[in-house]
């Protein structure tokens, strides 16, 4: 399948809203596109006309777009470009949707400060409650049945558990995570 790939600029002109479907959650919000142009003969910047359009965000970009986006925060927004036609009471009208594959702040008017979302393996969740129970019986003086890790077990959600492994004694996991 062909589909139409496009980058837009602009900002949030809606609040994100969130739902949960059948095939997972799905974000959306209105998008304004404000093109700016120089006049040459007045010398200042004007404003063009401003495009609409829907943005649809899906499983994990939805989610976290809902935690970092408010109404009026400059966005880059890249996806899929759909367009629809409807008619409602006689008329026919156009509708242009994007299905987004990427978003973020655009830095050009301001900061951001990215925090990595860990959604962690019910396995490994179920490991570490395993290791926490022994750990917090061993320091009790109690036996919890179960072979006592005495060194501090640091687990990162975002690998898998055979690459989970105790830090050497004296050693304090400090990494976020996978570049």
């Amino acid at each position: 399948m062909n589909d139409t790939v496009v980058t837009l600029v602009g900002n949030a002109a809606t609040g994100v809203e969130y739902r949960e479907t059948a095939t997972g959650g799905v974000a959306r919000f209105r998008f304004a596109v404000t093109p700016r142009r120089w006049d040459r003969r007045n010398s200042v910047w004007t404003d063009g006309s401003t495009s609409f359009y829907t943005v649809c965000a899906w499983r994990n970009l939805g989610a976290n777009l809902t935690a970092s986006v408010n109404v009026g925060d400059p966005l880059v927004v890249h996806g899929r470009l759909r367009v629809r036609d409807e008619a409602k009471d006689g008329q026919r009208r156009t509708f242009v949707d994007i299905d987004a594959l990427s978003i973020g702040h655009d830095l050009t008017w301001g900061t951001s400060a990215f925090k990595r979302v860990t959604r962690a393996n019910p396995a490994l969740m179920e490991r570490q409650a395993d290791v926490s129970a022994a750990t917090s019986a061993a320091s009790r003086g109690t036996d919890a049945g179960t072979d006592v890790a005495r060194e501090p077990v640091h687990t990162q959600p975002w690998l898998s558990e055979t690459d989970q492994s105790p830090a050497p004694a004296g050693v304090v996991a400090a990494s976020t995570g996978p570049l």
